[in-house]
């Protein structure tokens, strides 16, 4: 029908178009006006355009003015209204509403929101060919919209409070736009917009079309973000502590934050994967979390499913110590060569010793047929979420509430895990007899306390700086919750589909 509808136009044009040039004068014929040339245009003919409207459905399009006065349309929403129908095209200039002539944004609003089952418009038709067929979508498959591809949202979007959502006589900015929150899956249906992508939100209800800031658009739009007024940023200088206690971490956590805030990403795209099971379980999170603890239960878990590496140092044998049983033991110079030929995950020195972990040795568990489980630190997200091999399922462990970090560090210290060196002895009578004894314990409470109060805030800086790495977030509130929340979640990895970056795929 839509063919039709064109061939006739067409034919109907040049038959009129050669009486209006013969006879010397313009007319109006069957709902056809010619319009004299202007400005060195080609004559155009002036179409009435009939559109079906839903009192609860918008139309699906924008209009902007252009510098002539004319009501252009400029873009039309894939799967709306009016792409449905494929009566309108991009370009095309709006002249009157149900014979009302329109010459203002406002008097076309108000003119549409008279109309409730059907609107009639004049338009002049754009001078250019009409869309490709990934603008509009086909009359034939109303229900269908090309899709260009499927990108992860990495942070919230509300339409509402954006100033530079492109205005709609038609529509509110809520409805011309597309909220989503973080970790949305959204499917693109048109990019031809630099600054404003086409998507939808899958899984959502009725699954609309809207506007959301392309990647480009949001990138300069942050970049004007002044440091001092960035939440992040400001987090990290203000309330640092300077401690002499020596730290333990792989990486710095602080200059590792600053390199990866520096590569902006606003969207990943994902394809959509059968059910299958990921090569390495990664468990990230603050010092005194409890990672470790949860690492050593999961694998005593199930001991055939899962497994662990055994991490390399250069550090010399100590008594009783055996080769591959805590660690792999070699010299400095081998480490060194293998750290210059990216043969590490991460590496550290302490106490002018070399610790590292091997990428051969998560391969090696990998190919035995069991999931590495790793607690590594987050630096390390970037290049593990990037590798087809290692395909990570990486799990957030968040620092729970003051009694809850307690109780967490007495378990950590009853298996050994905890690096706290008191300096009195707990077990001590004189520490009741004594009274410098007893300001020696308030003293080591209040270090205690302010480990903790450091473990909270470094959680919250090391979650808003690697969310878009995590796939799951566990405030770790009691470690058996936490346990059975992990071995749920990698089940449901063997039996439901999911959402991965498109680097894994092709």
């Amino acid at each position: 029908m839509k063919a039709l509808l064109e061939t006739h136009d067409t034919i109907a044009e040049r038959r009129h178009a050669g009486d209006a040039t013969t006879n010397g004068v313009s007319g109006c014929h069957n709902n056809i006006t010619f319009m004299p040339e202007e400005n060195g245009h080609p004559v155009d003919t002036i179409r009435m355009v009939g559109l079906r409207k839903k009192p609860d459905e918008p139309l699906g399009l924008t209009v902007r003015e252009d510098e002539s006065g004319y009501l252009i349309i400029a873009r039309i929403m894939a799967g709306g209204s009016i792409d449905r129908q494929g009566l309108l095209h991009v370009g095309d200039a709006i002249c009157e509403v149900n014979g009302m002539e329109v010459e203002t944004l406002k008097a076309l609003h108000e003119e549409v929101a008279k109309c409730r089952d059907s609107v009639t418009l004049k338009v002049i038709p754009a001078l250019h060919d009409p869309p490709a067929a990934n603008q509009v979508t086909s009359s034939l498959h109303p229900d269908s919209t090309k899709t260009i591809c499927y990108m992860r949202a990495l942070y919230c979007y509300d339409p509402a409070e954006d100033t530079l959502l492109p205005t709609c006589p038609t529509q509110t900015a809520t409805e011309i736009g597309l909220k989503f929150n973080k970790g949305d899956i959204l499917q693109i249906v048109d990019q031809s917009d630099p600054n404003w992508w086409q998507a939808q939100v899958v899984g959502g209800r009725g699954r609309r079309t809207g506007l959301i800031p392309s990647q480009e658009l949001e990138e300069r739009r942050k970049a004007f973000v002044r440091q001092e007024y960035d939440y992040v940023h400001k987090i990290g200088i203000c309330g640092t502590r300077i401690s002499k206690r020596k730290k333990k971490f792989m990486f710095s956590t602080k200059k590792s934050m600053d390199y990866d805030q520096a590569e902006l990403i606003l969207y990943e795209e994902v394809a959509r994967m059968p059910p299958f099971m990921r090569k390495t379980l990664v468990l990230v999170g603050t010092h005194g979390v409890g990672r470790r603890t949860l690492k050593n239960r999961i694998i005593a878990e199930d001991p055939s499913k899962f497994g662990t590496i055994i991490p390399h140092t250069s550090r010399p044998m100590r008594e009783l110590e055996e080769d591959g049983k805590a660690y792999h033991f070699t010299t400095r110079e081998a480490m060194e060569a293998d750290i210059r030929n990216h043969r590490y995950l991460e590496y550290g020195e302490l106490n002018g010793n070399l610790y590292g972990t091997k990428l051969d040795s998560i391969l090696s568990i990998i190919r035995s047929g069991k999931m590495c489980v790793l607690d590594c630190s987050p630096a390390s997200l970037k290049y593990l979420r990037s590798s087809s091999e290692m395909l990570p399922y990486v799990i957030f462990l968040a620092a729970p509430g003051m009694d809850e970090i307690k109780n967490l560090y007495n378990i950590g210290s009853a298996f050994g895990y905890s690096s706290r060196n008191l300096t009195f002895d707990r077990s001590s009578s004189i520490r009741y007899s004594s009274r410098r004894a007893r300001t020696l314990e308030s003293l080591a409470s209040l270090y205690e306390e302010d480990d903790f109060k450091r473990t909270m805030e470094e959680s919250a800086k090391l979650q808003r700086a690697y969310d878009k790495y995590f796939d799951l977030v566990i405030v770790n509130n009691d470690l058996n919750d936490t346990l059975n929340q992990i071995v749920e979640a990698v089940n449901r990895l063997a039996t439901e589909p999911q959402w991965v970056p498109v680097t894994w795929v092709y």
